[in-house]
């Protein structure tokens, strides 16, 4: 691995003596500024002063610790100096026994019982259940265990942030240690890589990821949306594209909605054109059947040639119905669907703040209308959830499972950087 000199606010952290760090750690802040980085060497000089027992690797799974954390602190290592069962996440490094362990939901707290914890490297924490975290702290019990963790940031009502964070007594008392790092904490990247990144995030994810801000979602969740910017007349369409792709939200008491969408490529980076809609609300009206909404689809594609179907994961019936030869037709390009919701609204955010979507004015109304409309729930965020309102959401659901399926975001910054 390449090191790169550490900003100031690492080099403090770092050099901290263990014995002085607090019980809690947490480096929180913007993407990229530094803070996993530091946190390898600052681990690797813990468990050799840490007291005997278990040590902790946690995460939301064992690939995305692998991705964020295990594979560069293997480099650093080398090979000699550890051995990994990435199946049982058993791990073995400078002769300390470590377990490596997802916390994907409320559930995993199950995998902590049982064990004494010696210390915890926690990746990602905002992602953590709360009942996960707190019997983490429950097992934590050897004394000198110690917890060092980094997160961007979430919801101000989140438990991480009001319980800890932002909880002076505990800060006062020497429990919680925080240090908040900025995209110029770290010196390493250069000012064309820090352009980029405040492109790739929009929105709420920019004041969260960009600028490290635990800020509440609220009002509309395309902010960014422009009619101006993001709209087109048919005539403005490009003569070809390098691929074409439907998406399908199906309802039969709510509207049902197809939108197919061109993709072409600008200086490497996909760009996105909405060029048709359908769209049906059962509300007045006679409802559809499955088999209907398939003919209605087979209209929809007339005798253009697409080369992916994205249908909403829990419309199995219409799922099926498109597999079987009803309607004298069978589709064969059904497309596995990522229905990550608040990464998939990031990846539709982050292409509008680019400029790499347009609509079409004259063919999709309602594709426009929703983009206007769509908010997030008010109720579910003093709950410290990101959630939007199940209203006005129906293009934009199946915009977002295209989208986001084929060219996440994430995808973005590991590609084009």
């Amino acid at each position: 691995m390449d090191w790169k000199p550490f900003g100031d606010k690492a080099y403090s952290f770092l050099s901290n003596p263990i014995q002085e760090d607090a019980r809690i750690n947490i480096l929180e802040g913007a993407v990229r500024s530094g803070k996993t980085i530091v946190m390898i060497p600052k681990w690797l000089s813990y468990i050799q002063q840490a007291p005997q027992g278990l040590l902790l690797i946690t995460g939301v799974s064992k690939t995305t610790i692998f991705d964020n954390v295990l594979a560069d602190l293997f480099d650093t290592v080398g090979s000699k100096n550890y051995k990994y069962n990435r199946q049982s996440g058993d791990l073995l490094l400078f002769n300390r026994y470590h377990r490596v362990i997802g916390a994907k939901d409320e559930g995993s707290y199950k995998y902590l019982q049982g064990k004494t914890i010696a210390g915890t490297y926690s990746d990602e924490m905002a992602l953590m259940p709360k009942t996960y975290f707190y019997e983490l702290l429950n097992r934590m019990s050897p004394e000198g265990s110690k917890l060092y963790g980094t997160t961007n940031p979430d919801s101000p009502y989140h438990y991480l942030y009001t319980e800890f964070i932002n909880d002076t007594e505990k800060i006062k008392s020497g429990m919680v240690k925080t240090i908040h790092f900025e995209l110029d904490d770290n010196p390493s990247l250069s000012d064309e890589y820090k352009n980029f990144i405040r492109k790739a995030y929009a929105g709420l994810w920019y004041k969260r990821k960009i600028l490290g801000l635990w800020v509440i979602a609220e009002g509309s969740i395309y902010d960014m949306f422009d009619e101006s910017r993001h709209t087109i007349s048919q005539a403005e369409l490009p003569d070809k594209f390098n691929k074409i792709m439907i998406g399908c939200d199906i309802g039969y008491n709510n509207p049902t909605a197809f939108n197919m969408i061109g993709v072409t490529f600008r200086k490497n980076k996909p760009e996105f054109w909405v060029i048709d809609e359908y769209y049906y609300d059962p509300q007045d009206k006679l409802g559809k059947t499955t088999s209907q909404y398939k003919g209605e689809l087979i209209k929809f594609i007339g005798n253009k040639h697409v080369d992916g179907i994205y249908i909403d994961p829990s419309a199995l019936e219409f799922d099926n119905e498109l597999r079987s030869a009803s309607c004298g037709q069978r589709f064969d390009n059904i497309c596995w669907v990522n229905n990550d919701v608040l990464p998939g609204i990031n990846t539709v955010a982050t292409v509008l703040n680019d400029d790499r979507f347009h609509v079409v004015r004259e063919k999709c109304p309602n594709t426009i209308r929703e983009f206007e409309s769509y908010l997030w729930d008010a109720k579910a965020q003093k709950l410290g959830e990101d959630k939007p309102l199940k209203a006005h959401d129906h293009t934009l659901d199946e915009i977002r499972y295209q989208i986001h399926s084929e060219y996440p975001a994430t995808a973005y910054e590991r590609i084009f950087i």
